[in-house]
């Protein structure tokens, strides 16, 4: 079992940045593909970032040139850095790890991050 827990989520002004982290449990994080989706409300939840056990990255056209999605399996984390944040990337952020063989899947509790003036 695999636990996640988000943190740095919050309320930001536009044009703002935040660092948003996951912590994963377990000693197995270097088996995992890790991404960020981001639900909003009344819409589906959609891919942010991923990243690959061997650190090749993936980011959604929405979020392309905005933001940077890295691991640091030494502390089990993994971490998105967004910059010039629009009241569009308002949503609840949640982790996702995906194990690479038995493709398991585990998801966080999810944190808000809010873009307003």
């Amino acid at each position: 079992q695999v636990q996640l827990v988000e943190s740095g989520g919050g309320l930001v002004q536009p044009g703002g940045s935040l660092r948003l982290s996951c912590a994963a449990s377990g000693s197995t994080f270097g088996r995992f593909n890790m991404a960020w989706y981001r639900q909003a409300p009344g819409k589906q939840r959609d891919v942010v970032a991923r990243i690959t056990t061997g650190g090749s990255t993936y980011y959604a056209d929405s979020m392309k040139g905005r933001c940077t999605i890295s691991r640091d399996n030494a502390k089990n984390t993994v971490y998105l850095q967004m910059n010039s944040l629009n009241s569009e990337d308002t949503a609840v952020y949640y982790c996702h790890a995906l194990h690479i063989f038995t493709r398991q899947e585990y998801w966080g509790q999810g944190t808000q991050v809010t873009v307003s003036s």
